[in-house]
């Protein structure tokens, strides 16, 4: 575990009041301040009362990009650093704000493991309406989501990937600002969402990071100027902290790929790994694979990258590794082989275009929504998935329809659900007569 560093000179600590009344005029913390407000988060002798006002007043005037690094790396090391330097080879994780679809951290953490990159990835509470990578690894039996840190380097050595639960060893502060941060409503600010991203990530032993900045009505970030800016913000302080790092800002304001659901999810993760699957998926997958191949060192230029990344997702390499990854935390692999065998609805349902025209939007957070109705995503912890549940098929933007053509098909259990459902999903779509031009899925690169 890394040390803190005493500060070199006798330091007066402020009373909470003062702090709180500093940022809520705009004025900036300096480090001894930060590692005081963070040291008094963990052993609770600031009021939770006192530590709302002071994100909130965070929230409002925002931090210099030297307060928010000192924020990462005081967050970063108010709990236990994971030591990764016993592996040789070079350390990359992945990070995305989270998408309806986004089924990519299936594809990618076995696509970079067969690369020759190791890939620490622990995730941690996702938001409401998305369902996370290891709610949809659940649906193979037996799968194993939690790991002592211990059993996690272990497993990092020795097959060079693993996807689990964030440990609570791991920036401690950060989880007790998170959830004063929902209750407040304070969750979108930029430098708390840095902070909280960042110093759990580089607490993993990381080297470097690739993130998936996305925007859109199916993203907690509307608006595409304050995903630019996080994706500034997180480059900018992982550089200063002395780590690799690329975002990409991506598109939300439809779900990626063809299917929302969990078991229908892996399906579509498992038809990437063959070389098949949506488009989108692919282009998303191949976009940030090169990436991550880049900042690891394994390939140079972008063709090289490019190449790289297409090679093991063809040829059945990044496969085999996710084969590996699944038996290595206790799944049953042999569903990877026969993906039939995941389980099915029991019926199965169209949702009817209403009328002749393009599809001009979809609100991907409604379709999430109704897809959470369902049964698919924890309303609360520890509610059971419904893994068989979700939707496929689903039409997307530009897509020309006839009146009653299927817009998606709704796999339900519970007919009483899907008439809850049914009103956010016909709610998510919207025709035109002019068929709309389909927006960029990577919008800028920031490295």
């Amino acid at each position: 575990m890394t040390k803190r560093m005493l500060p070199s000179r006798r330091y007066i600590k402020p009373s909470f009041e003062f702090l709180i009344e500093k940022k809520r005029d705009g004025l900036e913390f300096i480090q001894e301040e930060i590692r005081h407000i963070i040291d008094s988060t963990l052993d609770g002798e600031m009021p939770r009362h006192q530590l709302s006002a002071l994100l909130m007043a965070v929230y409002f005037q925002q931090m210099s990009a030297q307060e928010t690094a000192i924020l990462t790396e005081e967050m970063m090391l108010s709990g236990e650093v994971i030591d990764l330097s016993h592996i040789a080879k070079p350390k990359i994780d992945k990070y995305t704000t989270g998408g309806v679809g986004d089924k990519t951290d299936l594809v990618l953490v076995p696509l970079a493991m067969a690369s020759g990159v190791v890939v620490p990835m622990m995730c941690g509470v996702e938001h409401d309406h998305v369902i996370g990578s290891l709610e949809k690894l659940a649906a193979f039996p037996g799968f194993k989501g939690r790991l002592s840190i211990e059993a996690f380097t272990h497993q990092l050595a020795r097959i060079g990937g693993a996807i689990v639960a964030q440990d609570p060893a791991l920036a401690p502060a950060d989880a007790k600002f998170y959830e004063l941060r929902q209750e407040t409503g304070t969750i979108p600010s930029l430098p708390l969402i840095t902070g909280s991203v960042l110093s759990r990530k580089l607490a993993e032993g990381s080297e470097g990071l690739v993130i998936d900045v996305k925007w859109g009505n199916g993203s907690f970030i509307r608006s595409l100027d304050q995903a630019k800016q996080l994706a500034r913000s997180m480059t900018r302080v992982g550089r200063s902290m002395k780590r690799r790092c690329v975002a990409l800002v991506t598109d939300m304001n439809q779900p990626l790929g063809d299917a929302v659901g969990t078991s229908l999810e892996v399906k579509e993760a498992i038809k990437l790994l063959k070389g098949e699957g949506p488009e989108d998926m692919k282009e998303l997958v191949l976009k940030l694979g090169m990436e991550i191949v880049r900042l690891a060192g394994v390939a140079g230029s972008t063709l090289s990258a490019k190449q790289t990344v297409m090679r093991h997702l063809t040829d059945g390499s990044a496969l085999a590794k996710f084969k590996e990854l699944v038996k290595a935390q206790g799944g049953d692999i042999s569903y990877i082989d026969n993906p039939e065998k995941f389980p099915a609805a029991r019926h199965i349902r169209k949702l009817p275009a209403p009328k002749r025209g393009y599809v001009h939007t979809i609100n991907a957070a409604m379709i999430a929504r109704g897809v959470h109705i369902l049964g698919a995503g924890a309303e609360k912890p520890g509610d059971k998935i419904d893994h068989a549940v979700g939707v496929s098929e689903i039409k997307k933007v530009g897509t020309q329809m006839k009146q009653g053509e299927p817009l998606m098909m709704i796999h339900y259990n519970d007919e009483a659900k899907l008439e809850q459902a049914l009103e956010y999903f016909k709610n998510a779509y919207r025709l035109a007569p002019k068929r709309p031009t389909p927006p960029p899925l990577v919008v800028e690169r920031v490295a």
